[in-house]
């Protein structure tokens, strides 16, 4: 499937609203149907616009798409699951060709619909600015469903024999017949009797009682990408739930939240912070001490500072993620004028103010 920007495949602008990206998916659609389009190139190009529409017509996957392109929605949500959900009959019911039923056995093989694998998991991580100054390793503890270990996930007692399933005749699965318009979609969906295993269990396993997974804590080892976005979610290929009739686990999601620092603000990869110097420090100049997330560093305050300025750090911010290089830090330098006076110091005010 090609790269492109989906937008630009749609032909709208980025901040279209639903209805404009609905009207120019519907035109681009019945323009290269294949059913209409016999051009070579017509059913690549009808793929190409029902994906970019599947994705931007869905809020939470247009948002995954703005923020990380077309690899982070990849990363976070399989083929099909893009494809779920969307009702592509509603452009083609009763125009006299194929809809419905036609876009997913071109999308998923025949419209046939292999067991499930294990549920995905989410998991939160916190992390603070220090973390994320270079790539970091972090060990995160998940309660999962793992295969049984007594009876290798089948679920039935060890040296008991499982019955062939009476409704499915061990196959796993059923067929179903959905009607849509004038589109008819024949699917295959797991067997509900033996849940997809294709036999039953009249001797269930003590370890799992039948269930052939157990609930356990998993301690796994994650890397941390240096520059990391708050919110920005890492996929665990495979660390989700165990998967029922051998079918493979899930995944697991970590959502990256980059807790709200006591010092820096940050802006991307640049960190900004402010500080305090006085009125004779500001006048006459001064070097201050200034925090970092590196460490201390130096900053020269030269004479005559006005209230309200920022100075640059060079090379003192995150690095940026996906990228070369680091942000900056921009320093705010508010000037402190004292509350209270001696009359000694009013005085010397008085004479500088008359020089002045």
């Amino acid at each position: 499937m090609s790269a492109k920007d989906y937008y630009e495949v749609l032909g709208v602008q980025k901040g279209a609203t639903k209805e404009q990206i609905k009207d120019a998916y519907r035109k681009l659609a019945l323009q290269f149907h294949p059913d209409r389009n016999k051009a070579p190139e017509a059913e690549a190009r009808f793929k190409e616009i029902s994906e970019a529409y599947a994705v931007l017509s869905d809020d939470e996957k247009r948002r995954q798409y703005d923020a990380y392109g077309r690899e982070g929605v990849y990363q976070r949500y399989s083929q099909e699951d893009i494809f779920r959900g969307v009702d592509f009959g509603e452009f083609f019911r009763g125009m006299g060709f194929g809809g419905f039923d036609d876009i997913f056995s071109q999308f998923f093989g025949g419209g046939v619909s292999q067991p499930r694998r294990g549920e995905d998991l989410t998991y939160h991580l916190e992390v603070n600015l220090e973390d994320i100054i270079q790539d970091s390793d972090r060990e995160i503890e998940i309660p999962r469903s793992e295969v049984c270990r007594t009876c290798n996930g089948s679920g039935a007692r060890p040296g008991s024999t499982p019955q062939r399933c009476g409704t499915c005749g061990g196959t796993g699965q059923v067929q179903k017949v959905q009607s849509a318009g004038f589109a008819r979609l024949v699917r295959i969906t797991a067997c509900s009797k033996c849940g997809g295993r294709g036999y039953i269990v009249d001797a269930p396993c003590k370890e799992c009682r039948g269930r052939g997974t157990v609930d356990r804590k998993r301690r796994i080892q994650i890397m941390i990408p240096a520059g990391v976005e708050d919110g920005h979610t890492l996929r665990l290929r495979g660390e989700g739930n165990a998967g029922q009739a051998g079918v493979p686990p899930g995944d697991l999601y970590v959502v990256v939240n980059v807790v709200p620092h006591r010092v820096f603000a940050r802006r991307e990869s640049d960190v900004y912070l402010e500080t305090r110097v006085g009125v004779v420090q500001a006048m006459l100049g001064a070097e201050l001490t200034v925090p970092t997330l590196y460490g201390d560093v130096k900053l020269t305050v030269p004479h005559g500072t006005q209230p309200g300025t920022v100075f640059k750090i060079k090379g003192k911010g995150l690095p940026s993620y996906g990228g070369w290089g680091k942000g900056d830090q921009f320093v705010k330098v508010n000037v402190e004028v004292p509350k209270s006076l001696s009359e000694q110091q009013k005085e010397l005010l008085r004479k500088f103010g008359e020089q002045r």
